[in-house]
C-alpha cells in the first residue's frame, strides 16, 4: 500500500522541480518504505501563487457550500479509515487501533468545522445616531501557512485545515517529512470531495528553509503551528516582524497529581493507559507524576503492574499495546533520561533499556524516587518514561506543578470537590482534567499559556483564529 508521496500543487499531485526527495523510515524495522519529494523555491512560489488564486474563489463560497463539501471529505475520511491506518502505523509507528482511531476522530473535527462555518456571525451594534447603522462582520483572514508534526500526522493537520477551510482561507500546508503519507491521505480527501484547485497546498522540504521563506511572503496572513518551544519561538518571532497572525501549540510537561483521597487504583490505570498511547509521544501527555506521601507505595505498585502487562511491538500486530518511538534520536533522548535521573539518585523499577536492534523501540520504564534536579523533571521526555516524586501539602504540589515554563496541560485525581475546584484553578495551565483525561475534543478549545503558546484549536476559538473582524458603520442614504 505504501507508496512514494509526492507535493500537492495547485490541484496536482507532483514531484518538485529539483527532483530532490528523501528517504521515508519505519521505525519498527528501520528500513525504507518509499521516496518523499522535496519542495524548493519555486514549487514554494507555485504553491503561493495557487494559495493566492484559491483563495479568491473559496472567500467568495458561500459557507453553506463550504460546509457541504467539509461534510462530504469527513465521510471520506471514514470510509477510508483503515486503509489511512494502516500507512500511519507504518511511518509513523502507533499501534494500528490508535491510528484508525485517529483518522475517525479527524472526520469529527471535519464535522464540526463544516456546522461553525455556517455559524460566523457578527453582530449589528445600535447607533448613538439616526440613520446611522453599525455592522460587525467575520472575514476569512487570508491564505495560510500551516505547519504541523509527525507525531499525530493527520489529528494536528486537520485542525487547520477544517479550521481554516470553514472560515474561507486557503492553505500551505507543510506536513511532517517523517510521516507524510498521512499527510497526503488528509489532503486527498478534501481534494476527493471537490475542493477547488489551490486552496489546499501540501509541500514538504527542508522545514527552515520552508518556513523562512512562506513565513516572510505577502500572500500569507497567518501562521499555524503545532511543535517544540523552541522551533515556535523562531517561527513566532518571524511572524512578528512581519505582522502575521499566529497560532502556537507548543511544548508541554504536563503534571499529574494523586491526591490522598483519589481513587488510586483507577487513577494508576487510567494513567498507564493514557501515558505510553503513541510511546509517550503526546504534547499532552501526563510527565511528572506527583503522588501524595500517603498513597505513593499503593500508586507505584498498581501502576507499575499495569504497565508491567503492555505490549511492545509492531503496530501492524493486533496485539501490540505501544509501538516504537519515531526515531533513533527519540531512543538515544530516552536513554540519556534515565542514565541522568539513576545517576541523581532516582530508582528504576521497570525498563530502561532499548528494545532489540531492529527499528526503534525502548521498554515502558518508571521511575521513582526521583529528584527535581533529574533532567526529567524539567525537560519533556517525549517517551514511554515516567517520572514518580511523592508530595505532602497542597502548596507544595501546586508550586511543583507551575514550577516550569510550560502550560499546556495538568491533571490531577481527588474524591473531594473542594480539591478538585482549588486545584482547577490553581493550575496555570491552557487546560485541566480532573479525574479523567478529557483533552483534545473537536468542540472543545486546545492550547497552552507560558511557552506553551498562545491561540487555540478546537472549539469555537478554533475557528475565531482564521476570521479578522471588520467593523462598519454608515448613513442610510
Amino acid at each position: 500500500m505504501y507508496s512514494d508521496v509526492s507535493l500537492f500543487i495547485n490541484g496536482e499531485w507532483r514531484a518538485g522541480a529539483s527532483g530532490k526527495s528523501q528517504a521515508i523510515v519505519n521505525p519498527a524495522t528501520g528500513g525504507v518504505l518509499a521516496r518523499l519529494a522535496h519542495a524548493d523555491i519555486s514549487d514554494l512560489d507555485s504553491a503561493l501563487a495557487a494559495a493566492d488564486a484559491g483563495f479568491k474563489v473559496w472567500r467568495a463560497t458561500s459557507p453553506h457550500e463550504r460546509y457541504k463539501l467539509l461534510r462530504k471529505a469527513a465521510e471520506l475520511m471514514r470510509a477510508r479509515a483503515a486503509e489511512v491506518a494502516e500507512l500511519m502505523t507504518q511511518e509513523q509507528g502507533k499501534p494500528v487501533g490508535e491510528a484508525k482511531m485517529e483518522a475517525m476522530a479527524a472526520a469529527d473535527i471535519m464535522d464540526w468545522y463544516a456546522e461553525e462555518a455556517r455559524r460566523m456571525y457578527g453582530r449589528v451594534v445600535p447607533a448613538r445616531a439616526d440613520g446611522v447603522t453599525q455592522l460587525v462582520i467575520k472575514e476569512a483572514v487570508g491564505p495560510v501557512a500551516a505547519f504541523t508534526p509527525w507525531n499525530f500526522p493527520i489529528n494536528q493537520a486537520v485542525r487547520k485545515l477544517s479550521a481554516a477551510l470553514a472560515a474561507g482561507c486557503s492553505v500551505i500546508l507543510k506536513g511532517p517529512e517523517e510521516t507524510p503519507a498521512s499527510c497526503a491521505a488528509l489532503v486527498r480527501v478534501f481534494a476527493d470531495a471537490g475542493l477547488p484547485a489551490g486552496v489546499v497546498n501540501l509541500v514538504f522540504g527542508v522545514p527552515s528553509e520552508i518556513s523562512s521563506y512562506l513565513i516572510a511572503h505577502p500572500v500569507i496572513r497567518k501562521i499555524t503551528f503545532t511543535g517544540s518551544t523552541a522551533v515556535g519561538k523562531k517561527l513566532a518571532a518571524m511572524a512578528g516582524e512581519h505582522m502575521k497572525r499566529a497560532t502556537m501549540e507548543l511544548g508541554g510537561h504536563a503534571p499529574a497529581i494523586v491526591f490522598a483521597d483519589a481513587d488510586v487504583p483507577a487513577a494508576a490505570r487510567q494513567l498507564a493507559t493514557a501515558k505510553f498511547r503513541n510511546a509517550g509521544q503526546v504534547c499532552v501527555s501526563p510527565t511528572r507524576f506527583l503522588v501524595h506521601e500517603s498513597v505513593y507505595a499503593q500508586f507505584v505498585d498498581t501502576f507499575v503492574a499495569a504497565v508491567s502487562a503492555i505490549k511492545v511491538g509492531n503496530g501492524l500486530d493486533k496485539e501490540t499495546r505501544m509501538g516504537p518511538l519515531a526515531n533513533s534520536r527519540r531512543v538515544e533522548a530516552m536513554e540519556m533520561f534515565v542514565k541522568d535521573a539513576v545517576g541523581q539518585g532516582a530508582k528504576l523499577l521497570l525498563g530502561g533499556k532499548r528494545i532489540g536492534t531492529e527499528g526503534y523501540f525502548f521498554e515502558p520504564t518508571v521511575l521513582v524516587n526521583v529528584p527535581m534536579s533529574a533532567r526529567i523533571m524539567s525537560e519533556e521526555p517525549f517517551g514511554p518514561i515516567v517520572p514518580i516524586a511523592s508530595f505532602g501539602s497542597f502548596d507544595e504540589v501546586v508550586a511543583e506543578a507551575n514550577r516550569l515554563p510550560y502550560g499546556l496541560a495538568a491533571y490531577a485525581f481527588t474524591a473531594s470537590l473542594k480539591t478538585a475546584t482549588a486545584i482547577g484553578a490553581a493550575f496555570e495551565s491552557g487546560m485541566v482534567s480532573i479525574n479523567h483525561f478529557g483533552l483534545a475534543l473537536p468542540e472543545t478549545p486546545f492550547g497552552g499559556v507560558k511557552d506553551s503558546g498562545y491561540g487555540s484549536e478546537g472549539g469555537t476559538e478554533g475557528i475565531e483564529a482564521y476570521l479578522t473582524t471588520k467593523f462598519i458603520t454608515q448613513v442610510g442614504l
